[in-house]
């Protein structure tokens, strides 16, 4: 359930504002929100979500009611390179570049959703409520981790070494004193 338009005359980045304002959602939220974006960009958009609705009625059979944007994405195409002339017979490049969109539709399943859920939480150790976040259970190995962090690093008075003869001393001492002044 895949629609794709290829060197679209409109940048990636500009469409990919559209995009992802609709990734995720269901087609006919989709396309209600894109009706109303005021881009250049969310026709095209509206029109490609449409052929892959139209997709997946004709070729795979399913009904666009349970139809939502699994994936969209918005790379870049060829880029069409001109020269703008400038003055003293120069010419400065212009890039008009281009965008290919794919369009990845998925219907939603409940009931295997549940199971696959299942049975990823019990392999990450998370506790899940209803209406809540998951909350990560903690091991001994994250405790353990936790206990063997590296220690601080000794103060400065207790790292240096005593001086053993008078000069040394003094020229400690004077170190010390131009520090803290």
């Amino acid at each position: 359930m895949k629609a794709y338009l290829k060197n679209y005359r409109q940048s990636p980045r500009k469409v990919r504002l559209v995009t992802d304002a609709v990734k995720g959602k269901r087609v006919s939220d989709a396309l209600v929100e894109l009706r109303f974006l005021p881009k250049r960009a969310s026709r095209t958009v509206s029109k490609l979500i449409a052929s892959a609705v139209a997709n997946a009625e004709n070729n795979f059979k399913v009904a666009s009611d349970g139809l939502f944007i699994e994936q969209i994405t918005v790379n870049q195409g060829v880029t069409l390179k001109r020269m703008m002339p400038k003055s003293r017979g120069m010419a400065h490049p212009i890039n008009k570049r281009t965008s290919n969109i794919a369009v990845t539709l998925g219907t939603k399943k409940t009931s295997k959703k549940a199971s696959t859920s299942s049975s990823k939480d019990s392999k990450s150790d998370a506790v899940k409520e209803p209406g809540k976040k998951k909350v990560a259970k903690k091991t001994t190995a994250k405790k353990a981790a936790v206990t063997t962090a590296p220690k601080k690093k000794a103060t400065k008075t207790a790292a240096k070494k005593k001086p053993t003869t008078k000069k040394s001393a003094k020229k400690t001492t004077k170190k010390v004193d131009t520090k803290k002044s």
